[in-house]
């Protein structure tokens, strides 16, 4: 780790390694494809593989950005909770900082898109699912409707569930996964069950 300035000295240079580099260029690419700013997400793969916080000076000479770039692009991940804010003593700037585990970024940054992407939609739905419906077609629109509420609240409970899960039991599960699956599988083969049907009565007993 590098040493931490004083308040008399600057901060030494800060340099990617080209493996780093890599990773930044690599993440802020597949970042704009799923919706997240080049940028931001370059920012956030620096920090992720920062060995101690960084300062926007440092973060600004190593990804070659500006300053108003990278202080954008630390508000936004702010407000996704995906970075914290650090002081180092008898330093006043800010330092910035990534969470160590890595459960808790992938915890953090679905419970952030819920709540961005899927709560409004279940709200929108439930709104018009319960409009007066004249006519056929609206009808016919709010049964569509109706069944993607239903696939997408029976999503979210079993998020609900995964979230009430300490990290050693979640991994335990996401390992058991396949072969729960293939165990089910079985069973209808046995049972002489069409494929996936197992699973489709699973479903049905919940009603």
């Amino acid at each position: 780790m590098e040493p931490s300035p004083t308040p008399d000295s600057p901060s030494p240079p800060f340099r990617l390694s080209p493996l780093a580099q890599a990773f930044v260029l690599h993440f802020g690419e597949m970042g704009s494809r799923w919706g997240i700013n080049r940028t931001v997400g370059q920012i956030y793969a620096m920090l992720f593989l920062a060995d101690g916080p960084r300062h926007a000076e440092q973060i600004a000479e190593a990804l070659s950005l500006s300053r108003g770039s990278v202080s954008m692009g630390l508000k936004e991940l702010a407000s996704w909770n995906l970075v914290q804010l650090r002081h180092l003593p008898g330093d006043r700037r800010d330092y910035y900082e990534t969470p160590r585990d890595v459960w808790a970024i992938f915890r953090t940054l679905v419970e952030e898109r819920k709540k961005r992407e899927i709560d409004p939609t279940l709200t929108t739905l439930r709104g018009l699912m319960i409009e007066p419906a004249t006519d056929p077609a609206d009808r016919f629109a709010q049964e569509r409707m109706a069944a993607m509420h239903e696939q997408i609240e029976l999503l979210t409970d079993w998020y609900a569930e995964m979230q009430r899960l300490d990290n050693e039991r979640l991994l335990q599960l996401l390992r058991l996964g396949s072969r729960v699956v293939k165990a089910l599988e079985f069973k209808d083969r046995m049972l002489g069950r069409g494929k996936g049907q197992g699973l489709k009565e699973i479903d049905d007993g919940r009603d």
